[in-house]
Parts: structure tokens; C-alpha cells; sequence
């Protein structure tokens, strides 16, 4: 087994560029199935925020190992719609271990005690909200799934399929997916929609930092418009 107690951050870079050499031009299911195939010392976790095109890898992680832990941020801020979304696909997909969390009771009584940073201070409002418990949320596994594509653009781009993140490894299985493949998958698939986005969201975070999206704007375009931040800080190296 790999033991990444005992691996230096230099073995790690190393390790993550061979999987990287070795899956950059397979399918998200081929890179799956190679990767879930792999010993990590503390196992693999998926992060899901259930958004609009989270129902993709879910189900393709599903279809492998229903098993794998599934990690759900609950920020507090979501819409009621994407909470629904989450068990919706729970059972229509049958996601057997998601694990919610929340932020820290203690820090958001000293940070946001009145729901309102977000207004005056996103980066902020995101580490309380998203980065500090994705990193209890990972705390223990050896390397996580995500749904990043390299056509949303921006710090997205250029993408690899594996990558070296921290103290573990991070893979982007949807990195070679385009909006017609995902499109394709749902419904070849018959995998249900996210509840906002026929109503023109084709990206959705936390509601306050949401809006609608419109025709010829990029995926990501409705997300925290207007403030020039294009990322929430979980996959920024801190």
C-alpha cells in the first residue's frame, strides 16, 4: 500500500504526475475505474456540491462503487432546491454514504453572526463556509473526486486529470468533458435535472452569490457576478 504518512510531498507530485501521464486521454469512466482501483492510504472520498452537473460523476462513481463516501458541504446558504437535489439523487442513483458538513457553530457566531459577510467580504464568507470544512471533510483519505472540466474556463483551462493537492491526491475524472458530453450523458442516462436549471442557472453555488446565467455567457458566469472572483478557495492551494 501507499503510505502517505510515510511520503514526502515531492513522492506525492511524483505519484500524481504518473497517473496523470497515464490517464490524461482515457474516458471519465476508464479514469474512475483505474483510480478507485488504486490503494491510497485513507481511501478516496468524492466532494459533490449536487449542482447543476453533479449528477454525472455521481453516477458514474455509483455505477463503480456506490460504496465510495460522497462529501456534501452544506454551507447554510444553499438553495432549499439543491438540498433536494442531494436526496433526490440519493435514491434515484443509490449514493450509499453521503456525508454532510456544515461550518463550525463557533466560528460563524464570531465571523457572520448576522448571515450578511457575504455581502461585504466573499472570500472570507467561502473559507468559513466551504474551505474549512472541506478540509475536516477530507481529513483522513488519501485523495478525493471532483467534478471540474476544463471548458468552464478561466483557472479551469488547462486542468490535468490528476493532480498533486496537499497531503493527498485530487482527480478531475470530467476534466475531457464538454457541455454537449454532459448534455449526452444525462440523458442517455435518464439522469433527472437540477431543479433551477431550466430556469436559466447553469451553475449554482450558495444563493446569495447565484444568479441566472444568460445566453452566450460562460458556465460560470452567475457566480459571484460582478466581484471578479471566479473560484470559492477549496481547489485555490493555500
Amino acid at each position: 500500500m501507499f503510505d502517505l504518512a510515510e511520503t514526502s510531498s515531492a513522492d506525492l507530485v511524483e505519484r500524481a504526475r504518473d497517473l496523470d501521464a497515464r490517464l490524461t486521454d482515457k474516458q471519465p469512466l476508464q479514469v474512475l475505474e483505474a483510480i478507485l482501483a488504486e490503494r491510497f492510504e485513507g481511501g478516496i472520498a468524492s466532494v459533490s456540491s449536487f449542482g447543476t452537473e453533479s449528477a454525472v460523476l455521481l453516477h458514474m462513481v455509483a455505477q463503480i462503487d456506490p460504496d465510495v463516501p460522497v462529501l456534501f458541504l452544506d454551507t447554510g446558504m444553499l438553495f432549499e432546491e439543491t438540498l433536494a437535489y442531494r436526496d433526490q439523487l440519493r435514491e434515484e442513483i443509490g449514493l450509499k454514504d453521503i456525508r454532510i458538513f456544515t461550518p463550525d457553530v463557533e466560528e460563524q457566531a464570531r465571523l457572520d453572526p448576522e448571515n450578511m459577510l457575504w455581502a461585504t467580504d466573499t472570500n472570507a464568507c467561502c473559507g468559513f463556509r466551504k474551505v474549512a470544512p472541506l478540509g475536516r471533510a477530507l481529513n483522513g483519505f488519501g485523495a478525493w473526486l471532483n467534478g471540474r472540466k476544463r471548458y468552464h474556463g478561466d483557472s479551469r483551462a488547462a486542468l490535468p486529470m490528476v493532480e498533486a493537492d496537499g497531503p493527498r491526491i485530487k482527480v478531475n475524472p470530467l476534466a475531457n468533458f464538454n457541455a454537449q458530453d454532459i448534455q449526452s450523458y444525462f440523458v442517455s442516462h435518464h439522469l433527472p435535472l437540477h431543479p433551477l436549471q431550466p430556469l436559466g442557472f447553469s451553475s449554482i453555488g450558495c444563493m446569495p452569490c447565484t444568479s441566472r446565467t444568460k445566453d452566450g455567457e460562460a458556465p460560470r458566469a452567475g457566480r459571484w457576478r460582478g466581484t471578479g472572483k471566479t473560484e470559492c478557495g477549496i481547489h485555490i492551494p493555500g
